[in-house]
C-alpha cells in the first residue's frame, strides 16, 4: 500500500503540468479569430483621450517662494569650476582675477568719465550757525565762598510725570561771577553760557535784588 500511495504521489505533478497545457491551447482556440490577444500598439495609447492622462500625471510640486529662490540660485553656476592639480588651480584662478580685474577697470573708466561729463557741481554748503536764544533762571544766592563762583538755588514746582501731583523741590547751579558782586542771600538772574570749568555753566547777569 506504501508504495502505491508513493506512485501516485510521483505521477500528480506530471498530470498538472499536461492539464494546464490543454488548458491554455484550449484557450487560444476558444478565442475568436477577430480578435487579436497582442498587446495594444503605442500609438492607441497616445491617441487615448487627453483628459485621462491629465487625471492620471501626478499634480505640479507646490513650492514656498524661499525654496523657489534657492533651487533658483543654485541653477546658477556662480563660480567657475577650478579643477585638476594644485598648480593648475592656481593659474586658472589667476585668469580668472584679471579677467575681473580688467572689467572692474573699465566700469571704473566708465564711471570717471561719466562724473566728468556731468561738470563741475556744487559743493556741501557751509552750516551756518545762527545764534539762539539762552535760557535765563533766577534764583537765590545759596554760597559765594569760591573765588568768582557762586551757588545758586532755583525753587521748581512742576507735576510729577505720572502721578502729575506738583512737585517743588530745588536745583542748584554753579554760575561764574567773574567780579564777586553777588553775596549770599541775594536774588540773581543767571544765563548759560560754554563750560568755563567742570562744573560751571552759567553766568552772573545782575543782581536783582541784594539780601537785607
Amino acid at each position: 500500500m506504501a508504495d502505491e500511495e508513493n506512485k501516485n504521489l510521483e505521477e500528480t505533478p506530471e498530470n498538472e503540468v499536461v492539464e494546464s497545457a490543454e488548458e491554455e491551447s484550449s484557450s487560444s482556440a476558444v478565442s475568436p479569430a477577430g480578435e487579436d490577444s497582442s498587446p495594444a500598439p503605442e500609438d492607441a495609447v497616445a491617441d487615448a483621450p487627453s483628459g485621462e492622462s491629465d487625471e492620471d500625471a501626478e499634480p505640479a510640486e507646490q513650492l514656498s517662494p524661499t525654496e523657489r529662490r534657492k533651487r533658483r540660485r543654485s541653477s546658477k553656476n556662480r563660480r567657475p569650476k577650478v579643477t585638476g592639480s594644485p598648480e593648475e588651480k592656481a593659474q586658472q584662478r589667476a585668469v580668472i582675477r584679471k579677467k575681473k580685474a580688467a572689467q572692474r577697470r573699465a566700469y571704473r573708466l566708465k564711471q570717471r568719465e561719466a562724473h566728468k561729463a556731468a561738470g563741475p557741481r556744487e559743493g556741501t554748503p557751509a552750516v551756518v550757525k545762527e545764534p539762539g536764544v539762552k535760557k535765563t533762571q533766577q534764583g537765590t544766592v545759596v554760597s559765594s565762598k569760591n573765588d568768582k563762583t557762586i551757588i545758586v538755588a532755583i525753587d521748581v514746582a512742576e507735576p510729577h510725570r505720572i502721578y502729575k501731583k506738583v512737585v517743588r523741590h530745588t536745583r542748584k547751579l554753579t554760575a561764574h561771577d567773574a567780579t564777586n558782586d553777588a553775596n549770599e542771600g541775594d536774588v540773581v538772574r543767571v544765563i548759560e553760557s560754554r563750560p568755563l570749568s567742570r562744573t560751571k555753566r552759567w553766568r552772573l547777569v545782575e543782581v536783582v535784588e541784594r539780601a537785607k
